[in-house]
């Protein structure tokens, strides 16, 4: 395996742990397997354990629709991982480095303006992790020799 090999599999790879991972949130926010996270985010916006039941359900529907979207955004770049990018075609390093951009700014500073920083922190590793294939493979795209 060659080194444009090695990183195009590392985004092909993080593409599908992110979509198992939104799959998990759709499926199972509101079960022990999620409540690290909840035990995270929860204190953030109330002050004891969250047992409101509506409460409860706007929890459980919020994370299904984030989790289906994370899903939905995380096929589409393993799509463009295995298709596109490995075939060296310039558009699908753009649309990963300008789509992950688009979304880390604007998802980061909601997170931090509600002082959500557990997911700031998430979004500041899925960046890294999505973006280091970028940029070692940046010469591959984006050298004119």
């Amino acid at each position: 395996m060659n080194r444009f090999e090695f990183w195009q599999q590392w985004l092909l790879w993080v593409s599908v742990a992110v979509a198992a991972f939104g799959l998990a949130m759709a499926v199972f926010s509101n079960t022990p397997l999620f409540s690290w996270m909840n035990s995270q985010i929860d204190p953030v916006f109330w002050n004891a354990s969250v047992t409101n039941s509506a409460v409860v359900s706007f929890r459980t529907w919020i994370y299904a629709v984030l989790g289906a979207a994370v899903l939905g955004w995380s096929v589409t770049l393993a799509f463009i991982a295995n298709y596109p990018f490995k075939k060296k075609e310039k558009w699908s390093w753009q649309a990963i480095a300008y789509g992950m951009f688009a979304w880390y700014v604007l998802d980061t500073w909601f997170f931090l303006s509600f002082r959500v920083y557990f997911s700031a922190a998430l979004n500041t590793v899925l960046f890294v992790l999505v973006m280091l294939p970028l940029i070692m493979t940046y010469k591959t795209f984006w050298d004119k020799r």
